[in-house]
């Protein structure tokens, strides 16, 4: 069994991007691991100031829901994130959350990373630009597996990606995880 985490970033209740999170701790449940979804949205993270404090603490000075979520990060075995894609990038949501993830540069280890984004545009080149933001995050990380990646492109409507190939390939994604 493993600790999931899933990071959903849309401000979008019930969007297409949080379908697809469903989907995803759907498979991943039924194959016996722990999930959790975090979603974004109901959470207060203020901006990154770039003083680096945290780098030497181990958490931001900044008293939000950040830094909560550090351990979070900490005792997964497996984080997916998944967000919509706006302007041919991860939702500012998401990067927030990412940039104020800096505490764990270079201290998270051995872990499965999963990326589902769903966007209106269905163009597999733009849509990586959103994969590259988390492959960046990975990459300040040791023995980090990218084990996935869901395009959940032609997305714009709520409900549309639950008629896509992306809504049963989260599920397909989630349950392999073991």
């Amino acid at each position: 069994m493993k600790k999931v985490l899933i990071i959903a970033g849309s401000p979008r209740k019930g969007g297409n991007s949080d379908m697809l999170a469903q989907q995803f701790a759907k498979g991943a449940d039924e194959s016996g691991n722990e999930v959790e979804i975090i979603y974004l949205r109901e959470k207060k993270i203020n901006y990154c100031q770039g003083c680096l404090v945290c780098l030497q603490k181990g958490e931001c000075f900044q008293k939000d829901d950040a830094n909560s979520l550090l351990p979070k990060m900490m005792g997964a075995d497996v984080v997916c994130f998944s967000c919509p894609v706006y302007y041919y990038s991860v939702c500012g949501q998401m990067k927030v959350f990412l940039d104020r993830m800096n505490p764990l540069y270079d201290r998270m280890k051995d872990k499965d990373f999963y990326y589902m984004v769903t966007a209106q545009d269905d163009n597999k080149a733009q849509l990586n630009r959103a994969f590259d933001v988390f492959d960046g995050f990975a990459d300040c990380f040791a023995d980090i597996r990218r084990c996935g990646r869901i395009y959940g492109g032609g997305a714009d409507k709520k409900g549309e990606v639950e008629a896509l190939p992306a809504f049963i390939e989260a599920y397909e994604l989630g349950k392999s995880v073991r």
